[in-house]
Parts: structure tokens; sequence; C-alpha cells
């Protein structure tokens, strides 16, 4: 049975529904606010968060993951995906979406600490850094051992969201 973890839930729990791919059977809610009564009531920013190694095939993060750690701090980043990478499986997508570059609520939401956009996730990939030395971009190899890679985006509507798709994958990238 596949599983889904739905972070920063709110009142909705609706997954984003990509044609080729199947809604998972199994969906956990977590959230912050008991008001929206989620399965998992808990802060992002505290870690471990409260689940085993490799428990969800996906996990999903709409318009959350730019509240978390603080602009500017490496290693709250790293932390908060190194959880992500944790509890998902090998080959396990990791769904999301963060305001655009041009939405007004970018750095507008009171509560919005980082500004993520499609080249931060570079950063998640290991493959990224075998241009370290090549180009001007710093090397977190040192805090982060994970591997996370696009597999989606669509970051075509400047006003409002970009959406991804992530992929946990060994490195090197099995073929």
């Amino acid at each position: 049975m596949r599983s889904a973890l739905l972070i920063g839930a709110g009142r909705s729990h609706r997954l984003l529904n990509l044609e080729s791919v199947p809604l998972p059977e199994k969906i956990v809610t977590l959230d912050i606010n008991p008001d929206h009564t989620p399965d998992v009531l808990w802060d992002l920013n505290v870690v471990p968060w409260p689940f085993e190694d490799e428990s969800f095939d996906e996990i999903h993060a709409y318009e959350v993951l730019e509240h978390l750690g603080s602009q500017g701090d490496a290693k709250s980043f790293f932390e908060t995906f190194s959880e992500i990478h944790r509890i998902l499986k090998k080959g396990g997508i990791l769904f999301g979406s963060c305001p655009n570059s041009e939405s007004a609520w970018l750095l507008a939401e009171p509560s919005h600490r980082r500004v993520i956009l499609p080249h931060t996730f570079n950063f998640l990939s290991q493959k990224f850094y075998d241009g370290v030395g090549k180009t001007a971009s710093s090397d977190f190899r040192n805090i982060w051992k994970g591997n996370l890679e696009y597999v989606w985006i669509d970051d075509t509507n400047k006003t409002s969201s970009w959406f991804f798709a992530l992929m946990k994958l060994d490195y090197p990238r099995e073929e």
C-alpha cells in the first residue's frame, strides 16, 4: 500500500494530482495547528520528525517549506531536507509548491522565513556538486549527504506558485 505524508496540511487535505501518478491509498496529515485536526500535531522546525526511517512513498508540502528555518541558515535548510530524505522510501517523491519570485506573497506573508526558488533545489542533488571548483556554487556536502533530484517542475505561473517533484535517489544515479 502506497503511503503519503501531507506536511503543513492546514484545513485542506488535498494532494497534487498528476494524471500519471495515482493517489496513494494512505494519507497521513501533519500540521502545527490543532484547529486543523491533523493526524499528527507537530512543529516541523523540531527534529527529528516523529516518523521511522523510510516511512512514506510520498511527501507533499504545498506552501509550507518557506515557513521553515530562516533565510541564509544553510544548516536549518539541510536539516529540514535531511528529515524529508530520511522518512522517504528509496525512489520516494517529494511533491510541493512554493511562492514564485514574482508572487506578491513571497515576502509579504508575515510567516515566510525563507525564499525557495527552482535553483535552490540544485543543492539537494549530489550530481550538482560535480561542478564544485568549476563554478562559484557553494559546497554543502559536509552537511548534506542525501540526494534528491528533480523529476518534474512547473514554474510557468510567474505570479503565484511554482510546483515540483523531487525523487530520493542513490548517487550516482541508477540508470
